[in-house]
């Protein structure tokens, strides 16, 4: 019921509009920039209808990128994310919430300069430009902490739920769109049937990578404790296949949006040397091909730079070597440290690619089929799959401590 409560504040909060908002413009916007659809999804459908929540968990996803790849760079950074325990990442956590306040600034003030030049919002004065900006901030941190407090008191991941929710609040229209149109044209219904086919395979393989693990075999020594012999028992240590989960792409997506913002913004700069570069960038990133690889590509990184950062392979055979377990085959410490690294490498490269061919996946049907309005796979769906497996397991998890 609370988790109901918080998401109800949110899809109030999604249509209570920024003043002096041309809604026809809006739409022309959207609808040729795949890269701002990507971002509508992050918003929960906040930036179709310019709400006060228009820039969703956006900025704190960004923060905590950040974050992530500063324990690349800074060692203490990484000790207080993987060595200090909960206090630590409590800790880290807490510069992520902090970092999300400038980076909302720059971001609502990126938005409402390229909104404005493209005559969306009208003519702003500078006061009421700030008012907006301050205005869509807070909205942003109040999320963030709605998103948090579902963490802590409700159901599931809060941002994932947040997000999920704004996705699944589009699907109403999604389908009368897709009605009128078979209504519009009836010899399109054995295609849009394909599609639906096709849809729920990939939804089935979307299930199947997601729960897919490779099991490790684990044995532990047997030991003798007074009179008393401890362990001898065979247990093994699940490797998931897609560790990374949909952190990669939202990663990859933050990447790609964040130039293509700046050169929206200096596009209309007099300085010609600077209108040419950020019209060049705007031109290139316009192109679905070069998009879709570059997206791909990114996507295949960020798998193996996560996974890197979330497991780790040394520590994992420090604690079976003091814990007296050892995998069988194989000698504890550094051997079990190779033979994890080499396992992970090899079910990494499988993540890495199912996640890049779901995400530009809705880009391959759209070049080949020449329909727009219907897309197989892609961002949303991973999300949405996702968000209800996790759903799934957190409340059976509750359901049975509730029985004992």
């Amino acid at each position: 019921m609370f988790t109901l409560f918080i998401l109800v504040i949110f899809r109030a909060m999604a249509v209570i509009p920024i003043p002096g908002v041309d809604a026809l413009r809006l739409g022309q916007f959207l609808s040729g920039n795949d890269f701002l659809g990507l971002l509508n999804i992050f918003s929960g459908g906040g930036l179709s209808k310019l709400s006060i929540i228009m820039l969703g968990v956006g900025p704190y996803i960004t923060a905590s990128i950040i974050m992530q790849l500063m324990t690349i760079v800074f060692p203490k950074m990484k000790e207080l994310y993987q060595e200090e325990g909960e206090a630590g990442r409590r800790k880290f956590a807490q510069y992520s919430r902090l970092l999300t306040v400038p980076l909302a600034i720059v971001q609502a003030f990126s938005f409402m300069a390229i909104l404005k030049s493209q005559g969306i919002l009208g003519a702003l004065s500078p006061f009421n430009m700030a008012i907006n900006i301050i205005v869509v901030t807070a909205s942003s941190i109040l999320l963030m902490w709605l998103g948090e407090l579902v963490t802590e008191f409700g159901v599931g991941n809060g941002l994932s739920l947040i997000i999920f929710s704004g996705i699944v609040a589009a699907l109403p229209s999604a389908l009368g769109q897709l009605y009128f149109l078979i209504q519009s044209d009836p010899s399109q219904i054995p295609i849009y049937l394909a599609f639906v086919v096709a849809s729920l395979l990939v939804i089935w393989g979307v299930v199947i990578i997601t729960e897919a693990e490779r099991p490790i075999p684990v044995t532990y020594a047997k030991r003798v404790r007074g009179n008393k012999m401890y362990g001898g028992v065979s247990t093994y240590l699940p490797l998931r296949v897609n560790q990374a989960g949909v952190i990669p792409i939202i990663f990859a997506i933050s990447l790609l949006l964040f130039p293509q913002m700046i050169a929206n913004f200096l596009v209309n700069v007099s300085n010609s040397i600077v209108h040419n570069i950020a019209q060049f960038v705007v031109t290139t990133l316009a192109n679905q091909w070069f998009y879709a690889i570059l997206y791909f590509l990114l996507v295949f990184m960020f798998t193996y730079f996560y996974t890197a950062i979330t497991f780790d392979p040394d520590s994992i055979s420090k604690n079976l070597q003091r814990n007296g377990a050892f995998i069988p085959g194989i000698r504890p410490g550094v051997s079990t440290s190779e033979y994890l690294s080499k396992t992970t490498t090899r079910l990494t490269f499988l993540g890495a690619l199912f996640l890049g061919i779901i995400a530009v996946l809705p880009l391959i049907t759209r070049s080949l089929t020449g329909i727009q309005s219907v897309a197989i796979g892609g961002t949303a769906l991973l999300i949405v799959v996702s968000v209800v497996i996790d759903l799934i397991k957190k409340i059976d998890a509750q359901i049975s401590a509730r029985e004992y």
